[in-house]
């Protein structure tokens, strides 16, 4: 019997997810608000205009929610009654303030939601002293690269637990009637005070000077006012709605405009203006507030005077209906949503699993969920300005995102992280659908379909990279999405989509055909990629020119073609069986893959090294000549990642696909060297088709599975640590080059030097690995054994090194011997305190050799594939 989640879920037309956790954490800093003339964004609008400036594309708050094209918003705003900035949004350093690029500065953890956000629960650590905002930045201003990045904690600001613990949680008692309960708890010693301002307000859409209004704009400005103890919204766009609050000592009003006298000394359109309620309450200015009860913003405030340890509640409702008792069945019904929350994930998780990799699953898919958002941006119209703000510069037009003046995204979209990364970034979403497949089938199809639709997907056919610079070029994994999310799909509803693999390949041979044509521009198969979201591995900046007019013949990029063509071939060979058409395609993507797979180790274009069993980048000058790097990095494991396993089965029932196969296996000995059948042994009944065979395997495996190279307590590192003490080195063009292990934080500028591949472990490569010894098990199974570690005299299978990987990965999460968790380092806090220690963050990646977390720290979105590994940790039964 299904869950009432899951039947909401079923039901989409009822419109359960018209409101969500659509609101971004950040909004100031990004492209989409950079009206410069230098393309400072970080600049342009820092976080100090934030609480004064209206925004243009999108709105943020402190755990906000909004409808789904972000017309109302609702959000929580705090005053301990000592900072000197009402808080209404998370701050953090700006990438230049920051020693490793931008970098959150407060303890926020999403802990629960359902995937119709029927019910939804966010922490937030607030303390008591003034917030250090000065103190943050020039600190971080003034450490180096080898300096960690001062942080929070490291203030002092939450000893003796000085701090409000605030819990907001949200619970749907229909599709447009939210319950919104904020509960506040003071963990010090002494009395505190917190004014608590639950805030309602619309996103500015009439003040850019359009009559009518294109997408996302709507020029008729929308009114809120109090009517008795209630506030009416009226919108043209979504209708009326009414915001109640339970006994609020205040209702306060004002416009979300921009204050212009604030910011430039000039007139404001009112006197009423966005920051009104932090001049009200902190600037102690009463004519900030518009006391006619009117406006587009308001907050119901309400001050709480907390004795140690004591906790009080704040409740508010907004719904589209008028509810005479808005507050007689709220508490029911949050204690309803909360009891069917734990049944929706009581019926998705496996039951066999312990209640730590519970928790560390369902806080993996609350971070998913919550970070969804709103994602409005029109190139074309941010090129050209809005009419009623200046124009922009002219050299906009030859700058950033030139080219891709077609996009016009206005859409729920998966985010890698709601402050650090509040825009989509193409690969990252590839590997959030893997995890949202299991909660959301649809969301997760609808996700992969939408970045390659015409308004996001080049003509070119180049899938955009992320707002910084939609140019960019991120590995193809995306049809690997499409086939693992197809398959989670059917698994999840039993109904195989065959509709949207076959949509989702014609929109993919779009996105082939543009790294064939573009990628590979001497016509070998070998392919020049650039950096390949791989930031800073390589010992040069892969995108910006290199030294003496050279270009790298990619080990990475190459292979990621050779993966591309396999996932094609899987999904063309699946469709094939109700279509006889795909075997033509099938035939085109096995013959592709077996000529690339060629050129890697064909002379010439060698980027496999017979002496050291291991694939490297080629730097190739103008003239021609090559100087194999031979650097032991990611770059030369992703070749292990072009791997499928295919039954004779499924070749004999595709009779064209296997004429042509038989033909080049006799007839092209020199290309079908890749694909392997070893008819004398159980697996007789399957072919092996992989850029490298049982020895060169081995090889490889070597270096991956040697703890002094790759292998970590925690998984895979993106760079050999045999690069610790002794460097590499290379002169080109008279300039000396050099790359080291570090295992934590960059120490080099390359590509920002805010992201760091030069060491750390990454949940998404090693998730790709893992599968991939997957593949190679299920063909080779006990025939092919595996020194594990290297040099350990243990032989094992590769289904029992992926098995050991996996967990590696998910240990990272869970309490070691000693009660303390790898995630978070050495910071005893976390282990320690009850406040703390049940509360995970999910960071963009992980300390190579300790497991604590770097980066990003809410980066659920890739690192959020641990809830997948726990998933198959419970579906595969290991073979000895």
């Amino acid at each position: 019997m299904s869950t009432q989640e899951q039947q909401r879920l079923a039901d989409a037309a009822a419109g359960w997810k018209r409101w969500g956790p659509y609101l971004s954490e950040r909004a100031w800093g990004t492209i989409r608000e950079d009206y410069s003339h230098d393309g400072e964004a970080w600049d342009y609008f820092p976080h100090d205009h934030a609480r004064s400036r209206a925004y243009r594309w999108n709105e943020d708050g402190l755990a906000g929610i909004s409808d789904d094209r972000q017309y109302l918003c609702l959000s929580l705003a705090l005053w301990n009654g000592r900072d000197d900035m009402l808080k209404e949004r998370l701050f953090g350093v700006s990438g230049p303030e920051g020693n490793h690029g931008e970098d959150v500065k407060e303890y926020y953890f999403y802990e629960d939601s359902t995937p119709t956000h029927s019910y939804m629960r966010m922490h937030y650590k607030y303390p008591h002293a003034a917030y250090p905002y000065d103190r943050l930045v020039a600190e971080s201003r003034q450490r180096g690269v080898n300096d960690p990045e001062f942080e929070l904690l490291d203030t002092g600001i939450f000893d003796e637990n000085r701090n409000f613990d605030v819990t907001v949680e949200y619970a749907k008692a229909g599709t447009d009637d939210i319950l919104m309960q904020v509960s506040v708890t003071n963990c010090g010693p002494e009395p505190e005070t917190c004014w608590v301002l639950p805030t309602l307000w619309f996103r500015n859409t009439w003040s850019w000077g359009y009559p009518s209004g294109p997408m996302g704009e709507v020029s008729q400005k929308p009114r809120l006012r109090l009517d008795g103890n209630a506030v009416q919204t009226d919108h043209p766009a979504i209708g009326t709605h009414h915001l109640y609050a339970l006994d609020p000592d205040a209702w306060l009003f004002t416009e979300n405009e921009t204050n212009h006298e604030r910011l430039y000394d000039t007139a404001s359109e009112s006197q009423f203006t966005k920051d009104a309620f932090h001049r009200n309450l902190i600037l102690d200015d009463a004519d900030a507030v518009n006391q006619a009860g009117e406006g587009t913003k308001t907050a119901a405030m309400t001050r709480l005077t907390l004795g140690p340890g004591e906790q009080r509640t704040v409740k508010m409702r907004l719904s589209s209906d008028t509810i005479a008792s808005p507050f007689a069945d709220f508490d029911d019904t949050m204690r309803q949503r909360q009891a069917e929350a734990d049944d929706y994930f009581d019926a998705i998780q496996a039951p066999d699993l312990n209640d730590e990799l519970r928790m560390v699953q369902r806080q993996a898919y609350a971070g998913m969920l919550w970070s969804k958002q709103v994602y409005y941006y029109d190139v074309e119209q941010w090129m050209a300005g809005d009419p009623g703000g200046p124009p922009p510069p002219e050299h906009r037009r030859k700058g950033r995102n030139r080219g891709w003046e077609h996009l016009n995204n206005f859409d729920i979209i998966s985010m890698p992280d709601k402050w650090e990364y509040p825009w989509y970034a193409a690969w990252d979403l590839a590997f959030h659908c893997i995890p949202l497949a299991r909660l959301d089938p649809e969301f997760a199809k609808g996700q992969l379909q939408l970045i390659t639709r015409e308004w996001y997907m080049h003509a070119n056919g180049q899938l955009p990279a992320y707002e910084w610079a939609l140019g960019d070029v991120n590995p193809p994994v995306h049809a690997w999405a499409v086939r693992r999310v197809y398959e989670i799909a059917a698994e999840v509803t039993g109904d195989p989509d065959t509709a949207f693999l076959r949509r989702m390949f014609h929109k993919l041979l779009l996105n082939f055909t543009s790294w064939v044509n573009r990628k590979d521009p001497d016509g070998n198969n070998i392919f020049q990629g650039g950096f390949l979201g791989m930031d800073n591995i390589s010992v040069f900046d892969r995108s910006v020119d290199l030294p003496g007019g050279g270009h790298i013949d990619q080990s990475d990029g190459t292979a990621w073609m050779a993966f591309y063509t396999l996932e094609m071939l899987a999904i063309a060979m699946e469709l094939s069986k109700t279509d006889e058409v795909y075997q033509d395609m099938a035939t085109k993507f096995f013959e592709h893959f077996l000529s690339i797979a060629t050129a890697m180790t064909a002379d010439g274009h060698r980027l496999w090294d017979d002496d050291d069993g291991f694939f490297y980048d080629v730097f190739r000058l103008p003239d021609g000549t090559g100087t194999p790097l031979q650097l032991r990095s990611m770059v030369g494991l992703i070749p292990l990642l072009a791997v499928a396993v295919i039954d004779r089965d499924g070749v004999d029932a595709m009779p064209d696909f296997a004429d042509r196969m038989h033909w080049f296996l006799r007839n092209r000995p020199h290309l079908s060297k890749n694909i392997t059948s070893l008819d004398d042994h159980a697996t007789g009944h399957r072919h092996l088709i992989s850029i490298l065979d049982g020895d060169s395997l081995t090889k490889v495996l070597g270096y991956m599975l040697d703890e002094d190279e790759f292998l970590s307590p925690h998984g895979i590192r993106s760079l050999s640590k045999a690069y610790q003490d002794q460097p590499y080195r290379i002169e080109v063009d008279g300039q000396n080059h050099e790359i080291a292990y570090q295992p934590a934080e960059s120490a080099s500028g390359v590509f920002g030097g805010n992201s760091n591949w030069r060491g750390p472990i990454w949940f998404p490569i090693n998730f790709l690995l893992i599968e991939a010894l997957q593949d190679y098990h299920g063909y080779f199974a006990d025939d092919l054994r595996v020194e594990y570690p290297s040099g350990s005299g243990n032989m094992t299978t590769l289904d029992l090194v992926a098995k050991d990987l996996s967990q590696r990965l998910i240990d990272v999460f869970l309490r070691d011997d000693h009660g303390s968790r790898p995630v978070f380092g050495s910071d005893g806090r976390f282990f320690e305190e009850p406040a703390w220690r049940d509360r995970l963050l999910f960071y963009e990646y992980f300390h190579g050799d300790t497991g604590a977390g770097l980066g990003a720290s809410h980066q659920t979105g890739w690192t959020g594939l641990v809830a997948e590994l726990i998933e198959q940790a419970t579906q595969r039964t290991p073979v000895s």
